[in-house]
C-alpha cells in the first residue's frame, strides 16, 4: 500500500510561504515549525499535508516539488516501482533517514517514505 503523503514545496523564505499558503488553501500548520521546515494541513476535514521545505536553489534552475510517498512496507513498494521503471538515486541519506529518493522514467524526483499503519488511513 502507497498514498501521498505530502507534497513538498521548496520555497527560499519558510515563514512567507507559510502565510501565504495557509490563507490560500485554508491551511493550518501541523505543529510548530522548524527553522526551514513546517507541515501544513486543512483546518477542517481531510486533505493532502503540504510540506514546506527551505532550499536555496531558484525556481528557474533547479526542481524544488517533489511527492513523498507514504508505503506500509517501503522496500516491497520501491522494488514494485522500480518494476515499473523508477530508478534509486544516488543521495547522501542522514542516519535516521526514513525515506528513499526515486526517480519516474521521466527523471522526476519523489520519495518513498516508511510510514507504516500511517500509509493505510491517509
Amino acid at each position: 500500500m502507497i498514498r501521498i503523503g505530502s507534497i513538498v514545496w521548496g520555497v527560499r523564505d519558510v515563514q512567507g510561504a507559510i502565510r501565504f499558503w495557509t490563507e490560500a488553501l485554508d491551511y493550518r500548520t501541523l505543529r510548530e515549525p522548524d527553522v526551514d521546515w513546517a507541515i501544513l494541513v486543512p483546518r477542517e476535514g481531510h486533505g493532502p499535508q503540504l510540506a514546506i521545505s527551505q532550499v536555496t536553489s531558484t525556481a528557474h534552475d533547479h526542481q524544488r516539488h517533489h511527492l513523498d510517498l507514504y508505503a506500509f512496507d517501503q522496500e516491497d513498494e520501491v522494488e514494485r516501482l522500480v518494476g515499473l521503471g523508477a530508478r534509486r538515486v544516488d543521495w547522501e541519506y542522514p542516519d535516521d533517514a526514513d525515506y528513499i529518493v526515486l526517480e519516474d522514467p521521466d527523471g522526476n524526483r519523489f520519495c518513498v517514505v516508511q510510514a507504516g499503519e500511517v500509509a493505510n488511513h491517509l
